[in-house]
């Protein structure tokens, strides 16, 4: 069976955009709000649960005094499919994200099981993110781990 040059593309797609949803995680567990901002189209979009945030830096600074409030986090990502289309792309990823509190001593948790659904635009050679809807299935703990 041999692989045509359009089937070679989207593959090579999927894989650039899986990279950056695992990417868009480790961003935010490292806390490293340069490179999250440097993964979202300029008039990117996103629900994450609190109502609907216009722009990348705004996204970045919706999500940064949450997870400074907080201790060390993980955002578990998998069962992911993404669908090319051109230079457009949406993907489904399950996310399950846990949160310790700031204090070491502390016994705070707080843990999510949801699933992301993003659309992806690809700007000079690079997919960046540019819509974001999370949609939390189940909490556990609470959200005093955000002080």
């Amino acid at each position: 069976m041999e692989l045509s040059t359009l089937n070679l593309e989207i593959l090579f797609a999927e894989r650039e955009i899986y990279r950056q949803i695992m990417s868009f995680a480790r961003a935010m567990d490292q806390r490293d709000w340069e490179a999250l901002e440097k993964l979202l189209a300029d008039d990117a979009r996103a629900n994450l649960g609190k109502g609907e945030i216009v722009g990348k830096r705004e996204i970045v600074n919706f999500i940064r005094p949450f997870l400074e409030a907080c201790g060390t986090t993980q955002h578990l990502i998998g069962n992911v499919v993404i669908y090319v289309d051109g230079d457009t792309a949406t993907s489904q990823s399950y996310v399950s994200d846990m949160h310790l509190g700031k204090d070491e001593k502390s016994n705070l948790t707080f843990r999510t099981l949801g699933e992301y659904f993003d659309e992806w635009v690809r700007l000079d050679g690079s997919w960046l993110l540019k819509r974001r809807v999370k949609d939390n299935r189940a909490t556990v703990g609470t959200m005093d781990v955000f002080g």
